[in-house]
């Protein structure tokens, strides 16, 4: 363990001791608290006049007498939870000491926790402190789609789509299955983007929780021959992820490249489930696939040439499409899983293909992320650096933005 840093359970003691020390001492800040416990009573002077009057004054000396006590049961808690020791000890003297408590609805167990819970959110945002990985899921739809609309570009569908399938997954009291998206397009459209800022929303930890993992079909599973063994490792992965989260990320990119059978391994998480379970699961599927990428240019493709701005092309049409191809693909392994014909896929994403002035607009964010200065000129010089397609109109980026970071090294100053 390295110098400086205390482990989780007593770092979390620290904080806690020395917000109870704050709680339960006296005095103005800066001075040294008296030798006397923090929960025995304050003696002086009872004032007969003023603003305050006898009756108040003995009320509120009740209430801080209370509280005092409150503070000795916080920390005779803690060092129970996060020491382990003491505890049998303590029990019979904490159930007397509960009772000094004036109100009805402050009783210790309610406040206790919610003080704890809250201090407990607060440590984890600074490290790694749970054992299920649940305190760290933060579900900011709202600086998603911020995101989104300011990074991702040409992309109206995808963004409409994913925020919305989110949103209403994330409020559902007790969805009936896992959610199921399916990004399809050109590579350098926004897939792996976008499936990076989904985790990085929803986990403190991006892609680096323990409740997100990342499965690339090429690497995690390159000999066909090893399938069964794959298999067994896949759905043992997942198990274990569920079972130390309640909401997890599974992230599959190059989907078209998965055997089949990997893809019939995950199914059963997929599927519909009795929603009256009691540990509800919220597993979350994304599948990146460069399938269906030349029916999703087509249309665009057809708008152009009709004169008819790309953000009028609508969900509806695109995904009807998308479903018919990837269904009757006979050389996909993909489609012979089955998910589709099942309607476990919930949403079918389509990613556009980006025209030049998306181009543009992803060089201007490498600048910028570098802190790099540059120039309308210069993003349209490296805008032109990318090929264009189809042969006549040179309308669509064929690797989108995917290489543009690299691009920008060449025209800086």
């Amino acid at each position: 363990m390295g110098q400086g840093r205390l482990p989780p359970r007593r770092g979390l003691g620290c904080c806690l001791l020395v917000l109870l020390l704050l709680l339960g001492g006296s005095g103005s800040p800066g001075t040294p608290p008296r030798p006397r416990e923090p929960w025995a009573e304050e003696q002086g002077p009872v004032p007969e006049g003023g603003p305050w009057g006898r009756a108040r004054y003995e009320a509120v000396k009740k209430h801080l007498g209370a509280v005092g006590a409150l503070s000795k049961q916080y920390w005779q808690y803690v060092a129970c939870k996060v020491w382990q020791k003491d505890c049998e000890e303590e029990e019979e003297k904490e159930q007397e000491e509960r009772e000094l408590v004036p109100f009805p609805g402050w009783g210790f167990p309610l406040v206790g926790q919610d003080y704890l819970e809250i201090l407990s959110s607060w440590y984890c945002s600074f490290g790694k402190c749970c054992e299920t990985g649940d305190c760290r899921i933060i579900n900011n739809i709202t600086g998603l789609e911020a995101d989104l609309s300011g990074q991702l570009h040409g992309q109206h569908l995808a963004k409409e789509a994913v925020i919305r399938a989110l949103q209403g997954f994330l409020q559902s009291p007790r969805p009936q299955k896992a959610l199921v998206l399916s990004f399809h397009g050109w590579s350098g459209t926004g897939k792996n983007f976008v499936a990076r800022l989904v985790a990085s929303h929803l986990f403190r930890d991006g892609l680096r929780s323990e409740c997100v993992r990342v499965f690339i079909s090429l690497l995690h599973f390159p000999h066909h021959n090893y399938v069964d063994s794959y298999k067994a490792q896949l759905q043992r992965q997942i198990s274990e992820t569920l079972q130390r989260c309640r909401q997890a990320l599974f992230i599959f990119d190059e989907a078209e490249k998965l055997h089949s059978s990997l893809l019939d391994a995950v199914r059963p998480f997929m599927a519909h489930h009795d929603t009256g379970q009691e540990d509800q699961q919220r597993p979350i599927f994304l599948f990146l696939s460069n399938l269906g990428g030349n029916t999703i240019n087509e249309v665009a493709l057809e708008f152009w040439r009709a004169g008819r701005a790309r953000e009028e092309i609508s969900m509806e049409l695109l995904e009807q499409r998308l479903r018919l191809e990837l269904q009757e693909a006979a050389d996909s392994s993909y489609a012979h899983s089955h998910l589709l014909r099942e309607q476990l896929i919930d949403v079918v994403v389509p990613f556009l293909p980006l025209e030049l002035h998306h181009v543009k607009l992803c060089a201007r964010d490498a600048f910028l992320a570098r802190g790099l200065p540059y120039s309308e000129a210069t993003l349209e010089q490296v805008a032109q650096t990318m090929v264009f397609v189809p042969k006549e109109e040179k309308l669509f980026s064929a690797q989108g933005c995917k290489a543009v970071p690299q691009r920008i090294n060449y025209f800086l100053p």
